[in-house]
């Protein structure tokens, strides 16, 4: 008995070539945005992968004219949004109320 492709989501997989790390990214991505820890469970990698993965995307996406977005992380006692911050990984604390409780920031691919 034959088996067919599995269908995991809007994705197909074991019928023809398998997406790259990257490229499973890339297609979460333009479908909305995500936060690393969604993006880890949903390619089954761990979160420290991920920001490797983001900084090489980020790249990549460049050169066809378009770009990873970040929606900034913000702290949850204060509201501080951390604008400025290029880095992907989530800051540790906030520097105006020095709390601790702070949102992932979340990303997805837009035109450039």
């Amino acid at each position: 008995m034959e088996m067919g492709p599995e269908v995991i989501g809007s994705r197909t997989f074991g019928g023809g070539p398998v997406d790259t790390v990257r490229q499973q990214i890339r297609t979460l991505l333009e479908e909305g945005p995500l936060t690393t820890k969604e993006i880890s469970s949903a390619v089954r990698k761990p979160e420290k992968e991920i920001a490797s993965h983001l900084e090489h995307l980020k790249k990549s996406l460049h050169s066809e004219g378009l770009r990873l977005s970040q929606v900034p992380a913000e702290c949850r006692v204060c509201g501080f949004r951390f604008r400025k911050r290029d880095r992907l990984k989530a800051p540790s604390r906030c520097p105006v109320c020095k709390g601790e409780a702070i949102s992932d920031p979340s990303f997805r691919v837009e035109d450039g």
